[in-house]
């Protein structure tokens, strides 16, 4: 049995739960949504690497709250290394359970697709896990402490997963970059949630420019079967999520 993480999660669960998964998801991968070629050249002015990315360099401070009270921070940086992309982030949860600090680092290719990705968490207990994704498989092993290392290995319809971790939310930024903005409509895309060692799958769709606390931003709606959230871009810059049915929002400073 794997034992559960104390986290922030965006999605209600159950009634009882403090908060949930970034996503609930089924237990079952779909196809996912490349970027196009179009969209890909329309962001070639953000980019430092290659010109068919459509990933820029960004570093920035995220303030997580819950129920209008900060509840926790997030330090992150997306840079290039090489020909690929690394993001790196660092957040800090206060919970019913206690404190707890995760870090996470994933390594793209130029188009999004991951290539590595490992995550750690400190608080009640320590945990950590390393992901290596091969064409269209996901071979995890997870570490928790006092029990034994725990492999696991999952098959997708697309080496394009994207990976929406617990209280790491710099990670929808990789998720903006991904959906293609000029073809616009709803896409979707196979998702993996590292700490709950759970896949499934998000629709993504722009609902164009909004006037939010006075700045004209770029929204995508991302939802589930019965969940959805708010984010919010400044060009490549993720600004803000909403997440309305856990009264939670991740704003940047």
């Amino acid at each position: 049995m794997i034992a559960k993480l104390n986290s922030l999660r965006l999605w209600p669960l159950k009634p009882d739960a403090f908060l949930i998964p970034v996503v609930t998801l089924a237990a079952a991968a779909v196809v996912a949504t490349a970027p196009s070629q179009a969209r890909r050249q329309g962001l070639a002015s953000f980019l430092p690497g290659p010109a068919t990315s459509p990933f820029a360099p960004d570093k920035g401070k995220l303030r997580i709250l819950v129920n209008a009270q900060q509840v926790g921070k997030e330090d992150f940086e997306i840079s290039p290394s090489g020909n690929n992309w690394v993001a790196r982030g660092n957040s800090e949860i206060q919970s019913p359970q206690g404190s707890s600090r995760v870090t996470g680092t994933l390594e793209v290719k130029p188009d999004g697709t991951p290539i590595h990705y490992q995550w750690s968490t400190e608080g009640a207990k320590k945990a950590s896990a390393v992901i290596a994704f091969s064409g269209s498989k996901a071979d995890i092993e997870l570490r928790l402490e006092g029990a034994r290392p725990y492999n696991q290995q999952f098959t997708f319809n697309s080496p394009l997963v994207v990976v929406l971790d617990n209280n790491l939310y710099h990670q929808y930024a990789i998720l903006g970059r991904i959906y293609d903005w000029d073809k616009k409509g709803p896409q979707t895309f196979s998702v993996l949630v590292p700490q709950e060692i759970t896949p499934g799958s998000i629709t993504v769709e722009s609902l164009g420019k909004q006037d939010v606390a006075g700045a004209k931003l770029d929204e995508l709606r991302i939802k589930t079967e019965d969940n959805e959230i708010d984010a919010f871009f400044d060009g490549p810059k993720l600004m803000r999520l909403i997440a309305p049915a856990a009264n939670a929002e991740i704003i940047r400073e």
